[in-house]
């Protein structure tokens, strides 16, 4: 099936904006894209006409836990939970994502391998979803942060079995836990957690399976040990000083800031479920994590974006809020939206497959009544998304009832 999409406004991904553009769709690629007038609809397509509509890639999130529900207590719901409770959860988060325009995700921790049985059901056209890229287990010290979604370890000996058993069980990137947290008790985001040995141990494994390595690392110190043992990128980067900046910028790491999960956790009221430790957390440090955020975005590190949906009140889908947050702080709503097209598909290495609008590509691409360039909140506005195109098939909005 061909598929023309004319007279559009299109946001390439790269940071371009072309008016009165039509892109053209063939099975699962797309085969041309340009002007309209320069770009020849084949014989027998299918015509949807763009006036009024904004197309832009399938929009990515770098950070999601499909395990975890958004619930105020996500420890207790998962410890609570039976296994197969919450792979039926994750399925229904895995729909609320993909039909709110995000058609790739990477998931970095779950409660089980059971991640990995959810990609294979969405690749197989069983459910509707997101492309996972998924890590399995998170890797933590003893008695770590996350260790509720995560594989504990001790020594490099150990830390070299665990990412062998992720990337066994299907994981297609690493995750390691390089500081403490905000939701599990008793660990402080600021202290490091893993050795800088046990990270670097973490790092080899991975690069030897290739694959690449996100570390979470609120405090500035785990994010030093991180960026030095060579991981990809720094999950959350709340508390980053200026030496820390310094190692981003030289290595090339991505910061991928999860500006909404501290934010939707401060805004709530002692006594609304959240338990008062992460509660205080969060308020403490979501200042300095914005203020992190605008020194990352003035020094020009790379930013992708993620959301780390599934913390408590942040939402699947309604993933595009982290866009929102980003262009309050600073951002123009052309470079957020790059932060989550071709930024994240250069995290996921992925790149040549998504992330922009060009010919060959993976027909990824989410259609939108009226300009989003003008009004960032409209990415988050369902009533807007006209269609969700995951790899050339409308899978969600109104053409996918019609086309």
């Amino acid at each position: 099936m061909t598929i023309a999409i004319h007279h559009t406004r299109l946001i390439d991904g790269t940071g371009a904006v072309l008016d009165r553009a039509t892109v053209v769709v063939r099975a699962s690629q797309i085969v041309a894209t340009g002007p309209s007038r320069t770009v020849t609809i084949p014989k027998g397509a299918t015509r949807i006409d763009g006036r009024g509509l904004t197309v832009i890639p399938g929009l990515i999130d770098c950070h999601v836990h499909l395990c975890l529900g958004g619930e105020p207590d996500v420890v207790a719901a998962v410890e609570s939970e039976q296994p197969f409770y919450t792979l039926l959860k994750s399925s229904k988060h895995a729909q609320a994502t993909v039909e709110a325009g995000f058609t790739t995700v990477r998931d970095v921790g779950s409660r089980d391998h059971s991640i990995f049985a959810l990609k294979q059901a969405i690749e197989a056209g069983v459910i509707p979803g997101p492309r996972i890229v998924g890590a399995g287990l998170a890797i933590c010290m003893i008695g770590g942060h996350a260790r509720f979604i995560g594989q504990e370890v001790q020594g490099v000996e150990q830390v070299r079995q665990a990412v062998a058993a992720q990337v066994g069980a299907g994981a297609g990137v690493i995750k390691v836990i390089a500081s403490g947290g905000v939701l599990t008790p008793g660990t402080s985001p600021d202290e490091a957690q893993m050795t800088p040995e046990e990270l670097q141990a973490a790092v080899d494994e991975a690069r030897r399976a290739g694959r690449k390595v996100a570390a979470h690392a609120h405090g500035a110190s785990g994010m030093k040990n991180a960026i030095l043992a060579g991981v990809h990128s720094i999950e959350h980067a709340t508390l980053m000083d200026d030496e820390a900046a310094t190692l981003f910028d030289r290595h090339g790491v991505y910061m991928v800031p999860t500006l909404s999960a501290l934010a939707t956790t401060a805004a709530c009221r002692r006594g609304c479920g959240i338990p008062d430790s992460a509660l205080d957390k969060a308020k403490a440090m979501t200042k300095r994590h914005q203020a992190s955020f605008r020194l990352a975005h003035r020094l020009g590190i790379p930013i992708a974006m993620g959301t780390d949906a599934g913390t408590p009140f942040n939402f699947h889908g309604d993933n595009a809020q982290e866009l929102e947050r980003m262009v309050a702080l600073g951002m123009t709503p052309m470079e957020a939206i790059v932060t989550s097209t071709s930024a994240g598909a250069r995290l996921l290495g992925m790149q040549d497959r998504i992330g922009t609008i060009a010919r060959g590509k993976e027909a990824d691409l989410v259609l939108f009544e009226g300009n989003v360039l003008t009004h960032i909140d409209w990415l988050r506005d369902k009533r807007r998304i006209v269609g969700v195109m995951k790899a050339g098939i409308f899978v969600a909005g109104p053409l996918s009832r019609q086309v």
